[in-house]
């Protein structure tokens, strides 16, 4: 009698245990989302890619490198930069991987950037806008901009125009914005970009930079229409990358409540860094041009993301704010 208990005790938690491990295969499947297959080879092609050196930028250079590139690995940080590159020269056996400063909170830098690089390279395929800072507290770049807004949209907005003549000598040619689902209920505070009337809420200025993007993904798109250069903006999905550490900092209890299963129900890296290879490297995708993606598809992006005189009205102030109408 106990004997047979015990086996239907076994036999309950073995169903248990195989429903949830197959329950917990589907889900991660689910949350990895869409994978870009294409088998597209970059030989003689030049990549750069902001913020390269971690997370999804990292590993999307090192798919970059595994498709052949020469890879520009555009970091703040040198001697990061250069640890990452060197792990992807070795795991990739692509020995054309560099590493280039560019701190995205300097127009300064930015400017020095695209200046060593036109000089010193002779083409440019794929431009990929993919640095950037999240919900980090109330603070000032050295041009007097706020962080998340100049981090995020203004800094690859100047990089992106100061390296558009060598997109358009490259064509067919790409520059892929990193956006995020966030930019739904964003709005370009025209009036108040530092959110010097208003409170500042760090939630706020990330998605009014988010929405940055995202407006100006579509507007370079309409500009370069016919050019032989493409714009893609995309949501990366949910993704365990350094980008939580300001979060993590201010909610410190809470983000050790929920870091286990949180952390079990984000994208890794490389899951997280698809869609941007798809915008990066898929075949056909020119008639694209100016669409959101997410999950390796077109998705329709919130309202505010397809507001046209928005995103010309932005593109506008930005120029002004980058002195992009001034000597470069």
């Amino acid at each position: 009698m106990w004997k047979e208990l015990k086996k239907n005790q076994l036999v309950k938690y073995g169903a248990v245990t195989t429903v949830s491990t197959i329950s917990y295969v589907l889900l991660r499947k689910w949350i990895a989302g869409g994978i870009c297959r294409s088998r597209a080879k970059l030989h003689g092609r030049t990549v750069v890619i902001t913020g390269a050196n971690t997370g999804i930028g990292k590993e999307t250079a090192w798919d970059m490198a595994m498709r052949g590139a020469r890879v520009i690995m555009a970091c703040r940080d040198l001697s990061r930069g250069e640890a990452a590159a060197t792990e992807i020269r070795s795991s990739t056996g692509n020995t054309n991987v560099v590493v280039q400063q560019l701190d995205l909170a300097s127009l300064g830098s930015v400017r020095q950037f695209a200046r060593e690089f036109i000089a010193t390279e002779t083409r440019l395929d794929i431009l990929i806008n993919n640095a950037g800072i999240m919900l980090c507290p109330k603070s000032f770049t050295v041009d007097g901009f706020e962080s998340q807004f100049a981090v995020n949209h203004l800094g690859h907005f100047l990089l992106t125009n100061l390296l558009l003549d060598m997109l358009k000598a490259s064509t067919p040619s790409r520059v892929v914005n990193v956006s995020s689902i966030a930019h739904q209920g964003g709005k370009i505070h025209f009036d108040d970009l530092n959110f010097d009337k208003k409170g500042y809420n760090s939630v706020i200025a990330y998605k009014q930079s988010k929405l940055a993007n995202l407006l100006f993904s579509r507007e370079l798109a309409r500009r370069t229409k016919g050019t032989g250069v493409t714009s893609y903006s995309l949501h990366p999905g949910v993704i365990r990358t350094e980008l939580w550490r300001h979060s993590q900092s201010k909610y410190p209890t809470l983000s050790s409540m929920l870091s286990a299963p949180a952390w079990l129900l984000m994208k890794t890296p490389r899951e997280g860094a698809q869609t941007t290879i798809y915008c990066a490297v898929t075949e056909g995708l020119e008639e694209k041009s100016g669409c959101y993606f997410s999950d390796c598809q077109v998705k329709e992006p919130a309202p505010e993301g397809r507001d046209d005189l928005a995103a010309l009205r932005l593109w506008g102030v930005s120029a002004g704010q980058v002195g992009l109408n001034k000597n470069n």
